[in-house]
């Protein structure tokens, strides 16, 4: 399994990025894909999920109303359109398969993209 993320950047304050996370060696269009970040000196969390059938979202409270999923399943890719950056926002960013229990996820963590949001 590969999960490939990129297109995270330095980027201002309110500014915008969109990444994208390429998977193989799974069944893509089976599985919930999801975003996930880690910030310095902090623990990785999942801040958005998309589901395999219907496409239905969930969103972090830290992220909803700014960031949006979305998945084509015939590229196997999932994105992340991110607005309204802030500070905060700075982490490295990975997508995954969640697993069962919070916390858990299916596949080995790829090498994530950078996101630094700094004036």
């Amino acid at each position: 399994v590969q999960l490939q993320a990129c297109g995270g950047g330095l980027v201002q304050p309110g500014g915008s990025l969109r990444l994208s996370c390429a998977a193989s060696g799974f069944a893509f269009k089976y599985r919930v894909m999801g975003w996930f970040r880690q910030a310095p000196g902090k623990e990785r969390e999942g801040i958005s999920y998309i589901n395999n059938s219907d496409g239905d979202t969930d969103y972090a409270d830290s992220v909803k109303g700014r960031f949006a999923i979305s998945r084509d399943n015939a590229k196997n890719t999932v994105y992340l359109r991110m607005n309204s950056l802030k500070p905060e926002d700075t982490a490295l960013y990975y997508c995954n398969t969640p697993g069962q229990f919070p916390g858990y996820v299916l596949w080995a963590w790829g090498q994530g993209t950078q996101v630094t949001v700094s004036s």
